[in-house]
């Protein structure tokens, strides 16, 4: 099948290799030039775990170009992708005029196109936008919904560091709409992904990412929690929710479920602000995820206390991007911790094997230059030089230093934000977050 992505960030990047690698033709759409040229080298936009390979090979076999012309991405496709970033505002409402935008380019598209076109928005958007979309196609192309084309929800679930691995293996692949011929169309595209296909209708497909990115956002908090409190009693956090973990009739799920540091990322926080939006516009009292982001941010404010009293001004930073296998730092707890303790005149530095300074493009440039506009005053070339530099260490990517080392750096207080090593308690030098 010919398939058009618009946006080719995250999700966008990602959708292109995997698409490829499933045989289709795909047409990546953006502005930025920067991305155009990076996939058209078959390089890709974001790293994550086997996309070098995917956009590289689907670059040589001519199944991958990317370009800035909508008008041809949309006449040379059956399926148009829209894979645009949709960020918070301040109140936590989405901005959709990425998403408007792309609309737009794709009535303007439609015009003289005869064949049926199918939408889909991968984007996350609230309820009701899909219904939007629709209008603004409608008026713009002159064409009739479900007649000349169709607009379908069709959220993704891929999480930052395993995104290729969970493309091929969702929980299930989720399609909302109205048009039957639409859906199966879409289906087809994953045809080669290991999951059930659920048909559902719009509103249900545009509201459960942010139903389950809230949930996770919860998870993620309620296990802090119980870290502190274990921790104030001389509980190991961790066994302890082994034991909780056991119960897999009704604790469900493991992930996010162990005591480590503040959630961050590009869809967490914006997906549960997303919701709390929409409860307070319903006037729906949401007590529970409310507290969620001030656990969080007490969690960042417990590691900065943790951090002020050794007494000691030079804090080094194993890792800034806001989880493992990834290089976006939007949202990162550990940016916003960086921001505090330079704000309180602490000496910082940093180092990130994943975060090359040059590659980063889009939302994620945009996010980490307004947070840390002077990042790479702070940025050094190796742990060692870390280590050198600074006489505060915290841990926030197990990747880039084995616990062993860890055991033989004396001299240096270790502050572990993420627990890299179960028999580090016992250390002197060692501080664990809530273990």
């Amino acid at each position: 099948m010919n398939v058009s992505v618009f946006g080719i960030g995250y999700v966008g990047c990602v959708s292109l290799g995997c698409l490829a690698a499933d045989g289709h033709a795909v047409i990546g759409v953006d502005t930025n030039s920067r991305k155009l040229d990076l996939i058209n080298d078959g390089k890709p936009t974001v790293i994550e775990d086997g996309l070098n390979d995917l956009i590289y090979n689907g670059v040589a076999e001519k199944k991958i170009t990317a370009t800035d012309d909508y008008i041809y991405a949309v006449k040379n496709s059956d399926v148009s992708v829209i894979c645009v970033g949709t960020p918070s505002g301040d109140d936590g409402r989405l901005d959709l005029s990425h998403v408007v935008k792309v609309s737009q380019q794709i009535a303007e598209a439609l015009k003289t196109k005869k064949d049926f076109h199918v939408v889909s928005i991968r984007s996350s958007v609230p309820p009701g936008t899909v219904f939007k979309i629709e209008n603004i196609i409608a008026d713009i192309s002159g064409k009739i919904v479900d007649k000349d084309f169709s607009v379908l929800a069709n959220p993704e679930f891929l999480r930052e560091g395993s995104a290729v691995f969970d493309y091929y293996n969702p929980p299930y692949t989720l399609i909302g709409g109205k048009n039957n011929t639409a859906m199966e169309l879409l289906a087809s595209l994953y045809s080669k992904v290991n999951a059930k296909v659920e048909y559902t209708d719009i509103s249900n497909a545009e509201l459960i990412k942010f139903v389950n990115n809230s949930y996770h956002a919860l998870k993620v908090s309620f296990a802090n929690e119980i870290g502190n409190i274990c921790s104030s009693l001389n509980i190991d956090s961790h066994s302890l929710m082994e034991l909780f973990l056991k119960d897999s009739k009704l604790n469900i799920s493991k992930s996010y479920l162990k005591p480590g540091f503040a959630f961050g990322g590009s869809c967490l926080p914006k997906d549960l602000m997303a919701l709390e939006n929409i409860a307070d516009e319903l006037k729906v009292e949401t007590p529970v995820l409310s507290g969620i982001t001030k656990s969080n941010e007490a969690h960042i404010e417990k590691a900065f206390k943790l951090i002020k009293q050794t007494s000691k001004k030079k804090v080094g930073f194993l890792g800034i991007t806001f989880k493992e296998g990834t290089d976006d730092v939007r949202y990162s707890p550990y940016v916003t911790l960086a921001k505090k303790l330079l704000d309180k005149k602490y000496t910082v530095k940093i180092f990130d094997a994943n975060l090359n300074l040059e590659n980063v493009v889009g939302a994620n440039k945009e996010y980490l230059f307004k947070d840390l506009p002077v990042i790479s005053d702070y940025m050094v070339h190796s742990f060692k030089e870390l280590l050198k530099e600074c006489d505060v260490i915290l841990i926030a990517n197990s990747k880039f230093v084995t616990s062993s080392h860890i055991l033989k750096i004396e001299n240096k207080i270790i502050i572990d934000l993420i627990r890299i090593d179960e028999n580090l308690r016992t250390k002197d030098n060692y501080i664990g977050l809530s273990w």
